[in-house]
């Protein structure tokens, strides 16, 4: 899936293109409304993150262009301008969501794939039992297993398990994990996920084998693709 990010603020662009490229996103970047609509023209994008105060063209003016163009790509308007005429504005300019700075990146997360569901994306539908190669989590009985033994772990060790397991091969960022496994928004300078990985690993991986989890450095962490694991 490849995100549009149309934002003029260097600081901002970079930092939604480092995370979302860290949560398994491919993107793009354009300044200014203008070269936003000739990328979009030249190639299709599955979803575009929009900033409403733009450099000549403004968000509004481009949301409106793709739809009198009859473009449906899914619109995420990102602005500071977060008033109720204001979402009003963007909403009926063809915005399919209204986010207003500052956000919480896991909210811009959790928006980006309610747009992917009502854009038709298909959803996989929870599995009872999670494997990757020698490990299954049953969910249901919260229990893990590896080559069929059972493996004893505390409730935050399989809260991040069953993340990590849930789209083996995919990379989750620190904050993604801070996020969904302890409730956290922004990393509070913690070594808590380095402390639960090393747990996992002493507890998950064979003596003489790479191990189960790979540390990808400065990005986050995944969990080996099944096929790569069998």
């Amino acid at each position: 899936m490849k995100i549009l990010i149309v934002e003029d603020d260097a600081r901002v662009a970079d930092f939604l293109t480092r995370g979302l490229r860290a949560e398994g996103y491919l993107t793009a970047h354009s300044r200014t409304g203008e070269d936003a609509l000739q990328q979009l023209r030249s190639e299709p994008h599955a979803l575009i993150l929009l900033d409403v105060m733009l450099p000549g063209m403004s968000g509004i003016e481009v949301c409106q262009q793709l739809r009198a163009a009859r473009d449906v790509t899914p619109v995420l308007m990102l602005t500071a301008m977060g008033s109720v005429k204001d979402r009003v504005l963007g909403l009926r300019c063809g915005a399919d969501d209204y986010l207003t700075k500052p956000f919480a990146f896991d909210e811009l997360l959790a928006r980006i794939e309610a747009l992917r569901r009502r854009a038709g994306a298909s959803l996989t539908p929870r599995d009872p039992v999670l494997r990757a190669g020698p490990i299954e989590f049953h969910r249901e009985r919260m229990e893990v297993t590896r080559d069929g033994s059972a493996v004893a772990m505390t409730a935050r060790e399989l809260a991040l398990l069953e993340l990590l397991m849930s789209a083996p091969g995919r990379l989750f960022s620190r904050e993604r994990i801070l996020s969904n496994v302890w409730g956290i928004d922004e990393d509070p300078l913690t070594n808590v996920v380095d402390v639960y990985i090393r747990r996992l690993r002493s507890k998950l991986d064979a003596a003489d084998c790479p191990s189960l989890i790979r540390t990808v450095r400065g990005l986050g962490y995944r969990l080996e693709a099944i096929d790569a694991l069998s």
